[in-house]
């Protein structure tokens, strides 16, 4: 039996919507044994309790010998201002676990996959149960920990990947939460942006991605609309800035803020560890 424990660096989840996705690997994922920390329905504002609950909450999932993965429930914001406390806090327990998540979880995958702790995997989370078709979603996570890989993102090969939000992927660059990224494919993708802000964010993010393999743009998605049309869509952005800094675009990825999002592993695919 494999044990998760499912936190929220960021912002709190319902708890209905755990009770269904509970509900979920009960009926169909009897490996699993899903355990939700009480922070992850605190709520403080903005946030799933303070900065300093959710660290401890965090901690406590990470450093516990008893879990095998820890998997985010929410993405928002949050977790960049507790990631670095974090992966300093984390001991020997941690270094073997999956940490699975998307968005804004992409602050510690990030740091993580920098410091060579776990296995970080850009993953749908528990709260995607409340978006349409959002138990395929969950099924396709809980499926994963169960050890099938058909909800694979299907370009991945022989090269290391590694997916992230694109907002942000740009705010990690030039913190000490930046992973080095050379020979990467990194694959991106965005949410309720306007295409004026996506290109502003390739103009920063490009400029810290030399050396790597190429560029994936996965979908970029409820574009809000504009006083004016930009002139340019997300994947002529993306060639743009790919070809002012020589990085090969290497076309579309299967990922974004929707239930169809695939799944990622940090690294090498073939490396991708089962908890």
């Amino acid at each position: 039996m494999l044990r998760i424990a499912i936190c929220a660096p960021s912002t709190p989840i319902l708890p209905e919507d755990a009770g269904r996705v509970a509900a979920l690997a009960a009926a169909e994922f009897h490996g699993l044994e899903l355990h939700f920390h009480p922070q992850c329905f605190v709520s403080d504002g903005h946030f799933a309790g303070h900065d300093e609950a959710r660290l401890a909450a965090l901690l406590e999932c990470a450093n516990d010998r008893g879990f095998d993965a820890v998997w985010f429930a929410r993405g928002g914001y949050g977790a960049g201002r507790i990631a670095e406390a974090a992966i300093e806090q984390m001991d020997c327990a941690a270094q073997d676990k999956v940490f699975l998540g998307y968005s804004d979880a992409g602050y510690l995958l990030g740091g993580l996959y920098r410091a060579r702790i776990g296995h970080p995997v850009h993953a749908p989370m528990p709260n995607d149960i409340r978006r349409q078709g959002g138990e395929a979603a969950v099924r396709r996570t809980l499926a994963y920990l169960s050890g099938a890989r058909a909800g694979l993102e299907p370009s991945l090969n022989d090269h290391p990947a590694v997916a992230f939000n694109l907002m942000t992927l740009a705010m990690l660059c030039g913190t000490p939460l930046m992973p080095g990224l050379a020979r990467h494919v990194v694959m991106v993708e965005e949410v309720s942006e306007h295409l004026y802000a996506v290109d502003r964010l390739f103009f920063h993010l490009t400029a810290h991605l030399g050396g790597i393999a190429g560029l994936r743009l996965g979908r970029v998605s409820d574009v809000p609309e504009n006083d004016r049309p930009f002139g340019a869509s997300a994947v002529e952005i993306a060639r743009h800035w790919c070809a002012r800094h020589a990085i090969p675009f290497l076309g579309e990825a299967d990922i974004g803020h929707d239930a169809a999002n695939r799944i990622v592993p940090f690294g090498l695919v073939s490396d991708a560890r089962r908890p």
